[in-house]
């Protein structure tokens, strides 16, 4: 990015420079608004800059073919604590999460946090979207920090995230995506494969949704849904004591549209709803959910564990609700009918690779190792004996030999006396004798 802002700035002097009459500078640059073009390239390409206490760059797998990710348990190594997940084998390669590369709309309270943990996990490649501009107002988000007020969220990002981590490509974009220009310019950076020119359909693994509305909310389940492209979603409630995250696959889950939240549902205008001064940012709340989010994100990725299709979170029950939610097939958008479609025919022959996939990872029948050896031993299971005509039980001897010792097998009956014991008939006798003891 470095290299990029400084042939950027490069480009803009030559273009002054070219000007035939140096008098129409002032004209030139506030037609094309040179001015705060040239200042914000500047001001980036500061950024980027290894300063002090900062570490030079190792490289992305993606783009570069420089030194691996190191698990030496040493205090220099910024990824050895994270090769931990591939050492107690959670994860089969963690070094491929350098080839990944997602996109983040929103750098708000869930949205800041979430760009900082993947940036810190050692993601390849993010993708910040966002309009507004820090205030100090924002100090509460535990990213931005109050020398970056004035600055908009996406360079304060890239401010940031650049200190923590110089491996990771930062590629911000200020712009509105509600906008017809912004999203236009959304789904193009979405399509664009330049990280990594290898990968299948769009140039982004997986979308985060992080927006605090829902016309945005929309827009990017517009775009995931024609682009065929798997995001999550999430969000923190106004009371700011409840959230949750959701993963939509096109055509497999319920996108945006199909199970819209009530009040939409209800015709209701959300406009209607919000409150004035107040913002949905409780600290502790913003703090779990992008934990979430990202704990979601690298399951997804690096393909371990279980990816929850939704989790909610309401803190004052400290309640955990999990559900799954299916496609509507009446639902209003277009392209998500057309995934629908696409995922059903598809069906017969996912499934065939989900059975020859099982059968392959069965395990085979155990084959006996010494088959032939020369003592001619076997070992058979007692189960077999059983119902079967052996010769001769496994207690029996052959004549004219007896056990020195009993059995431990045999249960040893006590011996029985051959004196029959005298019955005592008569009462009467009894109690004679009884009285002639007591009379003695």
């Amino acid at each position: 990015m470095e290299g990029e802002l400084k042939e950027l700035l490069s480009d803009i002097k030559t273009l002054k420079n070219s000007l035939p009459d140096r008098s129409q500078l002032h004209c030139f640059k506030k037609c094309l608004r040179l001015t705060p073009m040239e200042s914000r390239v500047e001001h980036l390409s500061k950024t980027t800059t290894i300063g002090p206490g900062q570490r030079s760059k190792i490289g992305c797998a993606c783009l570069f073919a420089l030194q691996d990710m190191n698990a030496e348990v040493v205090d220099s190594n910024p990824y050895s604590r994270l090769m931990a997940l591939q050492k107690m084998g959670i994860v089969d390669n963690y070094e491929r999460i350098r080839e990944f590369s997602v996109a983040i709309v929103g750098i708000g309270g869930v949205g800041s946090v979430a760009t900082e943990v993947l940036t810190r996990c050692g993601i390849g490649h993010l993708l910040l979207y966002d309009y507004d501009t820090v205030e100090l107002a924002n100090m509460n988000r535990l990213f931005f920090r109050p020398k970056q007020a004035g600055l908009t969220k996406t360079d304060a990002a890239v401010q940031t995230l650049s200190d923590i981590n110089p491996d990771v490509v930062l590629e911000s974009y200020t712009l509105n995506i509600t906008t017809v220009r912004g999203f236009e310019t959304f789904m193009s950076s979405l399509r664009n494969k330049s990280f990594c020119s290898s990968k299948d359909g769009c140039g982004v693994d997986l979308v985060l949704s992080c927006v605090d509305n829902y016309e945005a909310r929309m827009v990017v389940n517009q775009a995931c849904n024609e682009l065929n492209q798997t995001w999550m979603e999430s969000g923190v409630s106004e009371n700011a004591v409840s959230g949750h995250i959701q993963l939509l696959i096109p055509g497999k889950t319920a996108c945006f549209a199909c199970a819209p939240p009530l009040v939409v549902a209800s015709g209701i205008d959300a406009h209607t709803l919000k409150r004035e001064g107040v913002c949905a940012a409780s600290l502790p709340t913003t703090m779990l959910l992008p934990g979430l989010l990202v704990q979601n994100t690298l399951k997804y990725l690096l393909k371990f564990g279980h990816v929850t299709p939704y989790l909610g979170y309401n803190a004052l029950k400290d309640y955990f609700p999990t559900m799954e939610m299916k496609p509507n097939p009446q639902c209003s958008n277009s392209a998500c009918l057309e995934r629908q479609k696409e995922y059903a025919l598809a069906k017969p022959a996912r499934d065939a690779a989900a059975k020859a996939k099982m059968e392959a990872e069965a395990p085979s029948e155990t084959k006996c190792l010494h088959e032939d050896n020369e003592w001619n031993i076997s070992v058979v299971d007692d189960t077999d004996l059983q119902g079967s005509d052996v010769g001769i039980s496994s207690g029996s001897l052959p004549e004219g030999i007896i056990h020195e010792l009993p059995s431990a097998d045999e249960f040893q009956k006590p011996p029985v006396s051959e004196e029959p014991a005298t019955p005592v008939d008569d009462l009467e006798d009894l109690k004679r004798q009884l009285e002639a003891l007591n009379a003695g």
